[in-house]
């Protein structure tokens, strides 16, 4: 019996905006990405908050998420994740609320504590430098009461929001959010698509240290992975290149738009090492190979669910992947 009976599949979208592109085509291709999505039987759709980087379209995380949401019909739609410390915890419980609201039953919050941008844009945002590393347990003790039902003389309520109830995940790539997510039993999201170093360890953490809650009893774990699935694996690896080339240049300090693949990287072997960190959790290749790949990784991680983050120049080639996924979990 197939190891991959078990993991519910979700998408993790980026809203990348390709070299040449325009965030209008990127919100266009999102639409149209997550109706297959949802044809393809995936169980969510999760848009992730970054700043003032190039090739990222999704920096109004709950509009987008509003916008995706209304072109769907059964998908979950959220959030991987909010970044907490840079707002009010209260608008973003009247964000979310406003959501679960027009579409009931379908909206997720998942929160994590990093800025999500450079120091200079931390600070266009009024966002302290310390913030997050101190106070998110207290933040997100706050957001969690204006989405659950009115206290007793409450003075300030989330309108909408209060009383929805928006499930809230904790994302991490370290411990800490493994270690609270443990200990107010909710549910938990490892990035592996970017920082898989510490993937088995915040498992441990977690799985160690969770108490039953109201939400759940007993740990759910959410794996975040890279996967580059073509019609052959050498196919898969020049496809490859353009999630490279994104690292590389980050690593370079000179972020840009989503390249077109290439037949050869320009990299020293210091450099291909630590793109190498980044993706060390890819999967990327043919049918088959990608079929053994994720039978393996869920193996390994005893993952609740597998959520795929697909890094393409083309949109055609990662709608593509998406199903050639779908195809091998059959």
């Amino acid at each position: 019996m197939s190891q991959l009976a078990t993991p519910a599949l979700s998408v993790l979208d980026l809203a990348p905006i390709r070299q040449g592109g325009t965030a209008a085509e990127t919100f266009h291709q999102t639409v149209e990405l997550a109706q297959r999505i949802e044809q393809l039987g995936y169980t969510r759709y999760w848009l992730a908050e970054h700043h003032n980087i190039a090739g990222i379209a999704s920096a109004a995380t709950a509009v987008l998420i509003g916008h995706v949401a209304g072109q769907t019909t059964t998908l979950r739609v959220g959030s991987g994740g909010i970044m907490l410390p840079n707002h009010p915890p209260l608008v973003i419980a009247e964000q979310f609320g406003t959501l679960e609201t027009l579409y009931p039953g379908r909206i997720d919050l998942g929160l994590g504590r990093a800025p999500g941008s450079d120091g200079a844009t931390m600070r266009a945002m009024r966002r302290s430098m310390q913030a997050g590393v101190d106070d998110f347990p207290e933040q997100l003790d706050e957001l969690r009461r204006y989405l659950s039902e009115a206290e007793p003389h409450q003075q300030v309520k989330a309108v909408p929001g209060q009383g929805t109830h928006v499930p809230i995940w904790l994302l991490g790539s370290s411990g800490y959010s493994a270690q609270l997510a443990a200990r107010l039993g909710l549910p938990f999201a490892f990035a592996a698509q970017f920082a898989p170093g510490y993937l088995f360890e915040a498992l441990r953490l977690y799985r160690d240290n969770f108490r039953p809650s109201e939400h759940l009893s007993k740990p759910y774990v959410m794996v975040g992975l890279p996967v580059i699935a073509a019609e052959n694996d050498a196919m898969a690896h020049y496809l490859a290149t353009t999630a490279q080339q994104k690292f590389l240049n980050l690593i370079r300090g000179k972020p840009t738009q989503s390249q077109p693949p290439v037949e050869h990287l320009d990299w020293n072997p210091v450099e291909q090492a630590q793109v190498g960190q980044f993706l060390g959790a890819a999967i990327i290749g043919g049918h088959d190979t990608v079929k053994a790949g994720l039978e393996e990784f869920q193996v390994r991680t005893g993952a609740d669910e597998l959520m795929l983050n697909s890094d393409f120049y083309n949109h055609a080639d990662r709608v593509r992947s998406y199903e050639i996924v779908a195809e091998v979990m059959r």
